[in-house]
């Protein structure tokens, strides 16, 4: 998969990394097929420890404040965000009728089930150094996955005087499971792109990806 190519991961068996991919509505549509949820529940379990490491070696900071924070950096926005950073969103295998309906919620429980993959399949150093490798970066530059990124983007074109704009360029899915997908344009360029469940929670995942490349 291109997505571990620069991790210089090969897994050994590629039906693990296949199965950790495999949406239940694609497996209900393949006889045989096996779904990411069993593989979730691992990566999740071992996302917990590195990043619960991570905090415990790198700060002093109090078991309340470690538990806020790894929260934070292990929370649904943040695993899509992630995911998609690296590209594993456009590895997810779906069924016909989910689609066009790839949430969020999807592309953060996949992340965890390759977490969980890779572990099995490669061993816990070599998850922790993707781990670490992924994330790290956003504890360094402070990047609040709970924060309101629409206000911080605001701020930071207000500084330069720029015009800032959000658009929908895409909506599917029926009408109790909508999918929006958003653009917010800085000065009529694109900077970053968005889908959520409701128009708002869309623009803030288009502030989120243009305020992350804004601090690369």
């Amino acid at each position: 998969m291109n997505f571990l190519e620069k991790f210089n991961i090969k897994f050994k068996n590629k039906k693990l990394l296949s199965v950790a991919l495999t949406h239940s509505s694609y497996a209900n549509e393949h006889k045989g097929c096996e779904n990411y949820e069993r593989l979730e529940f691992l990566g999740d379990a071992v996302l917990e420890v590195v990043t619960s490491e991570y905090f415990y070696l790198h700060t002093d900071y109090k078991e309340g404040q470690m538990t806020k924070l790894r929260a934070s950096y292990v929370c649904e926005k943040a695993l899509a965000t992630y995911a998609k950073e690296i590209g594993i969103d456009k590895e997810i295998k779906l069924g016909h009728g989910q689609m066009h309906n790839l949430n969020d919620t999807i592309i953060a429980d996949v992340f965890e089930a390759v977490v969980g993959a890779i572990y099995l399949d490669q061993g816990f150093d070599v998850v922790k150094n993707y781990i670490d490798t992924i994330i790290v970066p956003y504890i360094k530059k402070n990047i609040d996955f709970n924060a309101d990124y629409k206000t911080k983007l605001q701020e930071l074109v207000q500084t330069g005087k720029k015009s800032l704009e959000y658009e929908i360029v895409n909506e599917y899915g029926e009408a109790h499971k909508k999918v929006f997908e958003v653009v917010v344009k800085i000065d009529d360029i694109i900077y970053g792109r968005g889908k959520g469940s409701s128009k708002k929670e869309a623009e803030q995942m288009a502030a989120l990806d243009a305020y992350n490349k804004s601090h690369r």
